[in-house]
Protein backbone atom coordinates (compact mmCIF):
# COMPACT_ATOMS: atom_id res chain seq x y z
CA UNK A 1 0.00 0.00 0.00
CA UNK A 2 2.73 2.50 1.12
CA UNK A 3 6.38 2.41 0.24
CA UNK A 4 8.67 1.84 3.04
CA UNK A 5 11.49 3.96 2.72
CA UNK A 6 12.24 7.49 3.94
CA UNK A 7 13.34 9.72 1.44
CA UNK A 8 16.09 11.67 3.29
CA UNK A 9 14.13 11.95 6.29
CA UNK A 10 16.38 9.47 8.46
CA UNK A 11 18.97 12.05 9.01
CA UNK A 12 16.78 15.47 9.30
CA UNK A 13 14.30 13.39 12.13
CA UNK A 14 17.07 12.09 14.59
CA UNK A 15 16.81 15.80 16.80
CA UNK A 16 12.98 14.34 17.47
CA UNK A 17 14.02 11.70 19.33
CA UNK A 18 15.30 12.32 23.49
CA UNK A 19 18.84 11.54 23.09
CA UNK A 20 20.89 10.75 19.86
CA UNK A 21 23.47 7.64 20.94
CA UNK A 22 22.35 4.12 21.58
CA UNK A 23 20.07 4.11 24.69
CA UNK A 24 16.75 3.13 25.06
CA UNK A 25 14.77 5.97 26.35
CA UNK A 26 12.42 6.50 23.25
CA UNK A 27 13.94 4.37 20.65
CA UNK A 28 14.04 0.94 22.01
CA UNK A 29 11.51 -1.23 24.36
CA UNK A 30 8.07 -1.29 25.20
CA UNK A 31 5.22 -0.57 27.79
CA UNK A 32 3.44 -3.26 29.54
CA UNK A 33 2.37 -5.04 32.84
CA UNK A 34 0.63 -2.72 35.49
CA UNK A 35 2.55 0.02 33.44
CA UNK A 36 0.59 -0.65 30.50
CA UNK A 37 -2.64 -0.78 32.56
CA UNK A 38 -2.46 2.69 34.25
CA UNK A 39 -2.51 4.45 30.89
CA UNK A 40 -5.23 2.35 29.38
CA UNK A 41 -9.32 3.60 29.11
CA UNK A 42 -12.10 1.73 30.38
CA UNK A 43 -13.76 -0.64 28.36
CA UNK A 44 -17.37 0.63 28.52
CA UNK A 45 -19.32 -1.61 25.45
CA UNK A 46 -22.09 0.51 23.52
CA UNK A 47 -25.46 -1.17 23.66
CA UNK A 48 -26.93 1.43 21.25
CA UNK A 49 -27.73 -0.89 18.62
CA UNK A 50 -28.36 -4.66 18.70
CA UNK A 51 -26.68 -6.99 16.48
CA UNK A 52 -28.26 -9.74 14.20
CA UNK A 53 -25.01 -12.01 15.00
CA UNK A 54 -23.43 -11.37 18.38
CA UNK A 55 -20.09 -11.33 19.09
CA UNK A 56 -17.97 -14.72 20.06
CA UNK A 57 -14.69 -14.13 22.74
CA UNK A 58 -14.12 -10.75 20.21
CA UNK A 59 -14.90 -11.93 17.30
CA UNK A 60 -16.96 -9.23 14.84
CA UNK A 61 -20.16 -8.77 15.43
CA UNK A 62 -22.60 -8.74 12.16
CA UNK A 63 -25.53 -6.67 11.03
CA UNK A 64 -27.64 -7.48 8.80
CA UNK A 65 -29.83 -4.14 8.17
CA UNK A 66 -29.74 -0.72 9.17
CA UNK A 67 -31.71 0.37 12.27
CA UNK A 68 -34.64 2.26 11.62
CA UNK A 69 -34.39 4.78 13.01
CA UNK A 70 -30.74 5.43 13.30
CA UNK A 71 -29.79 5.52 17.13
CA UNK A 72 -27.79 8.52 18.17
CA UNK A 73 -24.50 8.64 20.36
CA UNK A 74 -23.83 12.05 20.01
CA UNK A 75 -26.92 14.26 20.76
CA UNK A 76 -25.67 17.29 19.60
CA UNK A 77 -22.43 19.50 18.46
CA UNK A 78 -19.68 19.23 21.07
CA UNK A 79 -17.15 21.62 19.40
CA UNK A 80 -16.52 25.60 20.52
CA UNK A 81 -16.33 26.26 16.94
CA UNK A 82 -12.49 25.91 16.85
CA UNK A 83 -10.40 25.19 13.76
CA UNK A 84 -8.38 22.45 13.54
CA UNK A 85 -5.97 20.88 10.62
CA UNK A 86 -6.42 17.59 9.60
CA UNK A 87 -3.69 15.30 7.62
CA UNK A 88 -4.52 11.42 6.63
CA UNK A 89 -3.32 9.40 4.26
CA UNK A 90 -5.82 8.64 1.26
CA UNK A 91 -6.01 5.51 -1.56
CA UNK A 92 -8.01 7.31 -3.97
CA UNK A 93 -9.04 10.37 -5.34
CA UNK A 94 -8.73 13.92 -3.35
CA UNK A 95 -11.83 15.77 -2.65
CA UNK A 96 -12.05 19.29 -2.96
CA UNK A 97 -11.47 21.08 0.06
CA UNK A 98 -14.15 22.93 0.43
CA UNK A 99 -17.47 20.27 -0.34
CA UNK A 100 -20.97 19.44 0.95
CA UNK A 101 -19.50 16.57 3.18
CA UNK A 102 -16.76 18.69 4.62
CA UNK A 103 -19.29 21.30 5.57
CA UNK A 104 -22.30 18.55 7.14
CA UNK A 105 -19.33 16.80 9.40
CA UNK A 106 -18.35 20.58 10.61
CA UNK A 107 -21.63 21.34 11.55
CA UNK A 108 -22.19 17.92 13.52
CA UNK A 109 -19.12 18.55 15.30
CA UNK A 110 -19.11 22.30 16.27
CA UNK A 111 -14.99 22.38 15.12
CA UNK A 112 -14.19 23.18 11.85
CA UNK A 113 -11.68 20.45 11.07
CA UNK A 114 -9.92 21.10 7.91
CA UNK A 115 -8.77 18.18 6.13
CA UNK A 116 -4.99 17.67 4.38
CA UNK A 117 -5.27 14.25 2.93
CA UNK A 118 -2.18 12.72 1.25
CA UNK A 119 -1.62 10.08 -1.04
CA UNK A 120 -1.57 6.80 0.36
CA UNK A 121 1.05 5.39 -2.22
CA UNK A 122 3.55 7.88 -0.82
CA UNK A 123 2.68 9.09 2.49
CA UNK A 124 5.83 7.63 3.40
CA UNK A 125 7.38 10.21 2.19
CA UNK A 126 4.90 12.84 3.39
CA UNK A 127 5.16 12.38 6.68
CA UNK A 128 8.81 12.26 7.30
CA UNK A 129 9.07 16.06 5.88
CA UNK A 130 6.08 17.05 7.81
CA UNK A 131 7.32 15.42 11.01
CA UNK A 132 11.01 16.91 10.75
CA UNK A 133 9.44 20.46 10.10
CA UNK A 134 7.97 22.83 13.03
CA UNK A 135 4.39 22.93 11.35
CA UNK A 136 2.89 20.02 12.23
CA UNK A 137 -0.85 19.56 12.13
CA UNK A 138 -3.06 19.51 14.56
CA UNK A 139 -3.90 15.78 13.94
CA UNK A 140 -1.79 13.31 12.06
CA UNK A 141 -2.62 9.67 10.73
CA UNK A 142 0.46 7.38 10.87
CA UNK A 143 -0.16 3.45 9.94
CA UNK A 144 2.40 1.52 11.56
CA UNK A 145 3.56 0.25 8.20
CA UNK A 146 4.86 3.78 8.09
CA UNK A 147 6.83 3.98 11.10
CA UNK A 148 9.92 3.61 9.43
CA UNK A 149 13.42 5.15 10.41
CA UNK A 150 13.04 7.87 12.92
CA UNK A 151 9.63 8.46 12.73
CA UNK A 152 8.60 6.64 15.78
CA UNK A 153 10.71 8.62 17.72
CA UNK A 154 8.97 11.49 16.31
CA UNK A 155 5.60 10.32 17.60
CA UNK A 156 7.12 10.54 21.24
CA UNK A 157 8.36 13.71 21.02
CA UNK A 158 6.09 15.59 18.96
CA UNK A 159 2.62 14.20 20.04
CA UNK A 160 0.48 14.86 23.19
CA UNK A 161 0.15 11.86 25.78
CA UNK A 162 -3.71 11.71 25.97
CA UNK A 163 -3.91 9.23 29.16
CA UNK A 164 -4.80 12.67 31.04
CA UNK A 165 -8.13 12.69 29.44
CA UNK A 166 -8.31 9.41 28.71
CA UNK A 167 -6.99 7.22 31.05
CA UNK A 168 -9.41 4.45 33.19
CA UNK A 169 -12.83 6.09 33.90
CA UNK A 170 -11.74 9.45 32.39
CA UNK A 171 -12.74 7.99 28.73
CA UNK A 172 -16.76 8.36 30.52
CA UNK A 173 -16.44 11.80 28.83
CA UNK A 174 -15.99 10.00 25.04
CA UNK A 175 -18.15 6.98 25.48
CA UNK A 176 -17.76 6.11 21.73
CA UNK A 177 -13.81 5.90 21.97
CA UNK A 178 -14.74 4.18 25.66
CA UNK A 179 -16.43 1.97 23.56
CA UNK A 180 -12.97 0.55 21.77
CA UNK A 181 -11.67 -2.84 22.97
CA UNK A 182 -8.64 -2.24 25.62
CA UNK A 183 -6.59 -4.72 22.95
CA UNK A 184 -6.77 -1.85 20.48
CA UNK A 185 -5.66 1.06 22.92
CA UNK A 186 -2.97 -1.43 24.15
CA UNK A 187 -1.22 -0.79 20.77
CA UNK A 188 -1.65 3.57 21.28
CA UNK A 189 0.95 3.21 23.55
CA UNK A 190 4.10 4.62 22.19
CA UNK A 191 7.39 5.99 24.06
CA UNK A 192 5.67 5.04 27.21
CA UNK A 193 2.24 7.36 27.13
CA UNK A 194 -0.84 6.47 25.44
CA UNK A 195 -0.49 9.02 22.44
CA UNK A 196 -2.60 6.88 19.63
CA UNK A 197 -6.02 6.76 18.68
CA UNK A 198 -6.59 3.74 16.85
CA UNK A 199 -8.48 2.02 14.02
CA UNK A 200 -9.44 -1.02 15.46
CA UNK A 201 -9.10 -4.82 13.49
CA UNK A 202 -10.89 -7.71 13.83
CA UNK A 203 -9.23 -10.44 15.86
CA UNK A 204 -8.49 -12.55 12.92
CA UNK A 205 -7.76 -10.72 9.27
CA UNK A 206 -7.08 -13.26 7.40
CA UNK A 207 -8.66 -16.29 5.76
CA UNK A 208 -8.23 -19.91 3.07
CA UNK A 209 -10.93 -18.95 0.81
CA UNK A 210 -12.18 -22.14 -1.47
CA UNK A 211 -14.63 -21.56 -4.45
CA UNK A 212 -17.81 -23.50 -2.85
CA UNK A 213 -19.83 -22.92 -5.80
CA UNK A 214 -17.35 -25.09 -8.29
CA UNK A 215 -16.44 -27.81 -5.58
CA UNK A 216 -20.12 -28.36 -3.96
CA UNK A 217 -21.45 -27.64 -0.38
CA UNK A 218 -19.79 -31.16 1.11
CA UNK A 219 -17.60 -30.81 4.59
CA UNK A 220 -13.93 -29.10 3.71
CA UNK A 221 -10.84 -29.53 4.40
CA UNK A 222 -10.15 -30.25 7.99
CA UNK A 223 -6.44 -31.30 8.62
CA UNK A 224 -3.32 -31.32 6.11
CA UNK A 225 -4.20 -34.55 4.91
CA UNK A 226 -7.80 -33.32 3.51
CA UNK A 227 -5.75 -30.85 2.23
CA UNK A 228 -3.50 -33.04 0.24
CA UNK A 229 -6.48 -34.81 -0.79
CA UNK A 230 -8.29 -31.96 -1.42
CA UNK A 231 -4.91 -31.32 -4.54
CA UNK A 232 -4.89 -34.32 -5.73
CA UNK A 233 -8.52 -34.39 -6.62
CA UNK A 234 -9.03 -31.01 -8.14
CA UNK A 235 -5.61 -30.41 -9.86
CA UNK A 236 -5.85 -30.86 -13.13
CA UNK A 237 -3.06 -28.98 -15.60
CA UNK A 238 -4.12 -29.96 -18.58
CA UNK A 239 -7.64 -28.31 -18.03
CA UNK A 240 -5.98 -25.19 -16.28
CA UNK A 241 -6.87 -25.90 -12.82
CA UNK A 242 -4.94 -26.31 -9.83
CA UNK A 243 -5.95 -26.52 -6.11
CA UNK A 244 -4.58 -23.84 -4.49
CA UNK A 245 -2.69 -20.81 -4.74
CA UNK A 246 -0.09 -19.42 -2.68
CA UNK A 247 -1.51 -20.86 1.07
CA UNK A 248 1.16 -20.01 3.07
CA UNK A 249 -0.24 -17.40 5.12
CA UNK A 250 -2.80 -20.00 5.82
CA UNK A 251 -0.52 -23.12 6.38
CA UNK A 252 1.80 -21.14 9.22
CA UNK A 253 -1.94 -20.51 11.13
CA UNK A 254 -2.93 -24.37 10.45
CA UNK A 255 0.60 -25.48 12.13
CA UNK A 256 0.31 -22.94 15.05
CA UNK A 257 3.27 -20.94 14.00
CA UNK A 258 3.75 -17.90 15.99
CA UNK A 259 3.23 -14.65 14.38
CA UNK A 260 5.99 -11.84 13.20
CA UNK A 261 7.93 -9.40 15.20
CA UNK A 262 7.46 -8.76 17.80
CA UNK A 263 5.42 -11.83 18.46
CA UNK A 264 7.65 -14.16 17.12
CA UNK A 265 8.59 -15.42 20.53
CA UNK A 266 7.18 -18.38 23.03
CA UNK A 267 8.58 -19.19 26.40
CA UNK A 268 9.78 -22.51 27.05
CA UNK A 269 10.79 -23.75 29.94
CA UNK A 270 11.72 -19.75 31.27
CA UNK A 271 13.94 -19.41 27.48
CA UNK A 272 12.50 -17.81 24.72
CA UNK A 273 12.54 -19.54 21.52
CA UNK A 274 11.89 -17.69 18.73
CA UNK A 275 9.65 -18.96 15.54
CA UNK A 276 11.86 -20.04 13.14
CA UNK A 277 13.43 -22.70 15.71
CA UNK A 278 10.14 -24.41 16.79
CA UNK A 279 8.93 -27.20 14.74
CA UNK A 280 5.64 -26.35 14.26
CA UNK A 281 7.71 -23.23 11.52
CA UNK A 282 9.58 -26.43 9.83
CA UNK A 283 6.67 -28.54 10.02
CA UNK A 284 4.95 -25.93 7.91
CA UNK A 285 7.60 -25.80 5.52
CA UNK A 286 7.83 -28.94 4.50
CA UNK A 287 3.55 -29.41 4.27
CA UNK A 288 4.40 -26.17 1.73
CA UNK A 289 7.27 -28.19 0.23
CA UNK A 290 4.93 -31.01 -0.47
CA UNK A 291 2.37 -29.14 -2.02
CA UNK A 292 4.22 -28.07 -4.09
CA UNK A 293 6.28 -31.40 -5.44
CA UNK A 294 3.20 -32.66 -5.93
CA UNK A 295 2.26 -29.64 -8.25
CA UNK A 296 -0.85 -29.21 -6.75
CA UNK A 297 -0.11 -24.79 -6.66
CA UNK A 298 -0.72 -23.09 -9.71
CA UNK A 299 2.42 -21.99 -11.66
CA UNK A 300 2.25 -18.09 -11.43
CA UNK A 301 2.00 -18.53 -7.71
CA UNK A 302 5.14 -20.34 -7.74
CA UNK A 303 6.55 -17.18 -9.39
CA UNK A 304 5.69 -14.98 -6.92
CA UNK A 305 2.76 -13.07 -9.34
CA UNK A 306 0.75 -12.53 -6.27
CA UNK A 307 -1.16 -9.32 -7.77
CA UNK A 308 -3.41 -11.47 -10.17
CA UNK A 309 -3.88 -13.87 -7.10
CA UNK A 310 -7.69 -13.00 -6.89
CA UNK A 311 -8.03 -13.30 -10.54
CA UNK A 312 -7.07 -17.01 -10.52
CA UNK A 313 -9.26 -17.35 -8.05
CA UNK A 314 -12.44 -15.90 -9.44
CA UNK A 315 -11.20 -17.11 -12.57
CA UNK A 316 -11.72 -20.74 -11.47
CA UNK A 317 -7.75 -21.54 -12.20
CA UNK A 318 -7.22 -22.01 -8.64
CA UNK A 319 -9.93 -23.24 -5.95
CA UNK A 320 -8.55 -21.98 -3.14
CA UNK A 321 -6.47 -19.04 -2.24
CA UNK A 322 -5.29 -17.34 1.14
CA UNK A 323 -6.63 -13.72 1.27
CA UNK A 324 -7.64 -11.07 3.85
CA UNK A 325 -11.12 -11.09 5.00
CA UNK A 326 -11.27 -7.41 3.78
CA UNK A 327 -11.66 -8.05 0.56
CA UNK A 328 -14.54 -10.16 1.07
CA UNK A 329 -17.35 -8.03 0.32
CA UNK A 330 -16.07 -7.01 -3.04
CA UNK A 331 -15.05 -10.59 -4.29
CA UNK A 332 -18.34 -11.27 -3.88
CA UNK A 333 -20.33 -8.32 -5.09
CA UNK A 334 -18.40 -8.13 -8.26
CA UNK A 335 -18.84 -11.91 -9.41
CA UNK A 336 -22.89 -12.08 -9.17
CA UNK A 337 -25.11 -14.09 -7.35
CA UNK A 338 -23.29 -17.71 -8.72
CA UNK A 339 -20.20 -17.12 -7.13
CA UNK A 340 -19.60 -18.82 -3.77
CA UNK A 341 -16.52 -18.19 -1.97
CA UNK A 342 -16.45 -19.31 1.64
CA UNK A 343 -13.58 -19.28 4.19
CA UNK A 344 -12.37 -23.31 5.33
CA UNK A 345 -12.87 -23.03 9.45
CA UNK A 346 -9.02 -23.49 10.43
CA UNK A 347 -7.57 -26.31 12.04
CA UNK A 348 -4.88 -27.40 13.61
CA UNK A 349 -2.55 -29.81 10.99
CA UNK A 350 -3.69 -33.28 12.67
CA UNK A 351 -6.98 -32.14 12.04
CA UNK A 352 -7.52 -31.31 15.84
CA UNK A 353 -8.63 -27.91 16.95
CA UNK A 354 -6.37 -24.97 15.70
CA UNK A 355 -4.22 -23.01 17.68
CA UNK A 356 -4.52 -19.21 16.55
CA UNK A 357 -3.03 -16.01 17.22
CA UNK A 358 -4.61 -13.24 17.67
CA UNK A 359 -3.55 -10.43 14.74
CA UNK A 360 -2.69 -6.98 16.21
CA UNK A 361 -5.75 -5.05 17.44
CA UNK A 362 -5.07 -1.85 15.63
CA UNK A 363 -2.37 -0.91 12.62
CA UNK A 364 -3.10 2.76 12.00
CA UNK A 365 -3.16 5.47 14.45
CA UNK A 366 -3.90 9.23 14.31
CA UNK A 367 -2.13 11.25 16.70
CA UNK A 368 -2.75 14.85 18.72
CA UNK A 369 -0.09 17.79 18.49
CA UNK A 370 1.15 18.34 21.83
CA UNK A 371 1.33 21.90 20.96
CA UNK A 372 -2.13 22.22 21.49
CA UNK A 373 -3.78 23.40 25.01
CA UNK A 374 -6.05 21.51 27.08
CA UNK A 375 -9.12 23.21 25.47
CA UNK A 376 -7.87 22.21 21.70
CA UNK A 377 -6.71 18.45 22.72
CA UNK A 378 -10.40 17.75 24.19
CA UNK A 379 -12.31 19.21 21.56
CA UNK A 380 -10.46 17.38 18.93
CA UNK A 381 -11.02 13.65 20.89
CA UNK A 382 -14.86 15.01 21.28
CA UNK A 383 -14.38 14.76 17.07
CA UNK A 384 -12.54 11.37 17.37
CA UNK A 385 -15.54 10.62 19.54
CA UNK A 386 -18.11 11.28 17.07
CA UNK A 387 -15.76 9.59 14.16
CA UNK A 388 -15.57 6.38 16.14
CA UNK A 389 -19.63 6.14 15.98
CA UNK A 390 -20.83 2.76 16.23
CA UNK A 391 -22.50 1.17 13.31
CA UNK A 392 -26.27 2.15 13.82
CA UNK A 393 -25.71 5.82 14.73
CA UNK A 394 -26.48 8.67 12.65
CA UNK A 395 -23.31 9.84 13.06
CA UNK A 396 -22.05 6.73 11.48
CA UNK A 397 -23.72 7.18 8.25
CA UNK A 398 -22.88 10.78 8.49
CA UNK A 399 -18.92 9.86 8.79
CA UNK A 400 -19.53 6.86 6.43
CA UNK A 401 -21.70 7.74 3.89
CA UNK A 402 -22.23 11.77 4.42
CA UNK A 403 -25.93 13.48 3.81
CA UNK A 404 -29.09 11.46 2.56
CA UNK A 405 -30.28 12.75 -0.44
CA UNK A 406 -27.07 14.51 -1.16
CA UNK A 407 -24.36 11.90 -0.48
CA UNK A 408 -26.40 8.95 -0.91
CA UNK A 409 -30.08 7.17 -1.14
CA UNK A 410 -31.30 4.28 1.14
CA UNK A 411 -33.03 1.63 -0.41
CA UNK A 412 -34.16 -0.91 1.40
CA UNK A 413 -31.83 0.42 4.23
CA UNK A 414 -29.09 -0.19 1.93
CA UNK A 415 -27.09 2.96 0.72
CA UNK A 416 -26.31 4.12 -2.35
CA UNK A 417 -23.41 6.62 -2.83
CA UNK A 418 -24.78 9.37 -5.56
CA UNK A 419 -22.17 10.82 -7.94
CA UNK A 420 -21.18 13.57 -5.40
CA UNK A 421 -21.09 11.00 -2.61
CA UNK A 422 -18.60 9.15 -4.57
CA UNK A 423 -16.53 12.31 -4.93
CA UNK A 424 -16.79 13.60 -1.37
CA UNK A 425 -17.91 11.13 1.16
CA UNK A 426 -16.41 7.65 -0.08
CA UNK A 427 -13.07 9.08 0.12
CA UNK A 428 -13.17 8.28 3.76
CA UNK A 429 -11.40 11.32 5.65
CA UNK A 430 -12.97 11.61 9.21
CA UNK A 431 -12.89 8.10 10.07
CA UNK A 432 -8.99 7.93 10.14
CA UNK A 433 -9.46 10.26 13.54
CA UNK A 434 -10.69 7.75 15.14
CA UNK A 435 -13.16 4.24 14.37
CA UNK A 436 -15.53 1.96 16.06
CA UNK A 437 -15.08 -1.79 16.59
CA UNK A 438 -14.79 -3.58 13.85
CA UNK A 439 -18.29 -5.24 12.81
CA UNK A 440 -19.57 -6.85 9.74
CA UNK A 441 -22.31 -4.94 8.17
CA UNK A 442 -23.26 -5.48 4.50
CA UNK A 443 -27.11 -4.79 4.21
CA UNK A 444 -27.20 -5.80 0.84
CA UNK A 445 -25.35 -8.71 1.40
CA UNK A 446 -27.17 -10.56 4.66
CA UNK A 447 -25.89 -13.77 3.71
CA UNK A 448 -22.50 -12.91 3.47
CA UNK A 449 -22.71 -11.21 6.85
CA UNK A 450 -24.03 -14.52 8.48
CA UNK A 451 -20.81 -16.19 6.52
CA UNK A 452 -18.51 -13.86 8.10
CA UNK A 453 -19.78 -12.90 11.56
CA UNK A 454 -19.98 -17.25 11.48
CA UNK A 455 -16.75 -17.92 10.56
CA UNK A 456 -15.35 -15.57 12.92
CA UNK A 457 -17.70 -16.46 15.60
CA UNK A 458 -16.40 -20.04 15.21
CA UNK A 459 -12.54 -19.56 14.93
CA UNK A 460 -12.46 -16.89 18.09
CA UNK A 461 -12.85 -19.37 20.82
CA UNK A 462 -9.71 -20.76 19.26
CA UNK A 463 -7.67 -17.69 19.64
CA UNK A 464 -4.52 -16.94 21.97
CA UNK A 465 -2.74 -13.96 21.93
CA UNK A 466 0.80 -14.07 21.83
CA UNK A 467 3.71 -13.14 24.42
CA UNK A 468 4.47 -9.61 23.28
CA UNK A 469 0.93 -8.67 22.10
CA UNK A 470 -0.45 -5.14 22.57
CA UNK A 471 3.31 -3.97 22.65
CA UNK A 472 5.00 -1.16 20.69
CA UNK A 473 8.65 -3.05 20.62
CA UNK A 474 10.90 -0.86 18.69
CA UNK A 475 14.20 -3.41 18.45
CA UNK A 476 17.39 -2.28 18.23
CA UNK A 477 18.84 -0.95 15.01
CA UNK A 478 21.54 -3.59 15.02
CA UNK A 479 19.01 -5.90 14.47
CA UNK A 480 16.79 -4.86 11.83
CA UNK A 481 17.98 -7.52 8.76
CA UNK A 482 18.47 -10.19 11.04
CA UNK A 483 14.85 -12.13 10.33
CA UNK A 484 15.20 -10.80 6.52
CA UNK A 485 17.08 -13.99 4.70
CA UNK A 486 14.11 -15.79 6.25
CA UNK A 487 11.99 -14.91 4.11
CA UNK A 488 13.32 -15.44 0.50
CA UNK A 489 14.63 -18.87 2.34
CA UNK A 490 11.10 -19.84 3.01
CA UNK A 491 10.34 -19.12 -0.17
CA UNK A 492 13.48 -20.77 -2.04
CA UNK A 493 12.61 -24.27 0.35
CA UNK A 494 8.68 -24.28 -0.89
CA UNK A 495 9.47 -23.73 -4.16
CA UNK A 496 12.01 -26.56 -4.56
CA UNK A 497 15.15 -24.52 -4.67
CA UNK A 498 16.39 -25.41 -1.23
CA UNK A 499 16.12 -28.06 0.87
CA UNK A 500 13.89 -27.90 4.15
CA UNK A 501 17.36 -28.90 6.32
CA UNK A 502 18.81 -25.72 4.40
CA UNK A 503 17.13 -23.95 7.47
CA UNK A 504 19.18 -26.05 10.17
CA UNK A 505 22.06 -23.79 9.35
CA UNK A 506 20.06 -20.86 8.58
CA UNK A 507 18.91 -20.77 12.39
CA UNK A 508 22.75 -21.19 13.31
CA UNK A 509 23.61 -18.39 11.31
CA UNK A 510 21.01 -16.39 12.86
CA UNK A 511 21.77 -17.20 16.39
CA UNK A 512 25.48 -16.45 15.80
CA UNK A 513 25.10 -13.07 13.84
CA UNK A 514 22.93 -11.78 17.02
CA UNK A 515 19.82 -13.93 17.15
CA UNK A 516 20.81 -15.07 20.60
CA UNK A 517 22.05 -11.49 21.75
CA UNK A 518 18.26 -10.17 19.87
CA UNK A 519 16.63 -13.26 22.70
CA UNK A 520 18.83 -12.01 25.68
CA UNK A 521 17.45 -8.72 24.48
CA UNK A 522 13.66 -9.66 24.54
CA UNK A 523 14.51 -11.53 28.27
CA UNK A 524 15.49 -8.10 29.56
CA UNK A 525 12.35 -6.68 28.19
CA UNK A 526 9.73 -9.43 29.61
CA UNK A 527 11.58 -9.64 33.21
CA UNK A 528 11.31 -5.47 33.53
CA UNK A 529 7.98 -4.90 31.79
CA UNK A 530 6.10 -8.62 32.04
CA UNK A 531 4.21 -9.79 28.73
CA UNK A 532 1.68 -8.09 26.64
CA UNK A 533 -1.13 -10.59 26.99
Amino acid sequence: MAALAVSGAGSVLTACGSGGGGGASSREGATAGKALRDLLPEHIPSDLVEPDFAGVDGSSPGFTHLPDPLATSVPEPRGSGATFRVMTPLWGTVPRRENDYYTAVNEALGSTLTFDPQDGNTYQEKIGAVLAGSDIPDAVTIPGWNMQGQIRNAITSRFADLAPYLAGSKVRDYPNLANIPTAAWQYCVFGGALRGLPMPAPVLGDAIFYRRDIVGTGTPPGSADDLLAFGAEYTDARAGRWAFDDLWTGIQKIFGVLPDAPSYWREEGGRLVHKIETEEYREALAFARKLHDQKYVHPDAEANKDADAKMRFTGGQVLMYNDGTGGWKGMVSEQGDDFDMQPVDYFFHDGGAPRLWQDPAASIFTFLNKDLPEEKIRELLAAADFAAAPYGTREFMLTYYGVEGVHHELSDGVPDFSEQGLQEAQPATLVFLASPPHTVAFPDEPQLVEDYAGWMARQAPHVSQPLFFGMQVVEPQRYATLYTPFDDLQKDIRRGRKKVSDLEQAVSTWRNSGGDELRDWYQELLESNGSGN
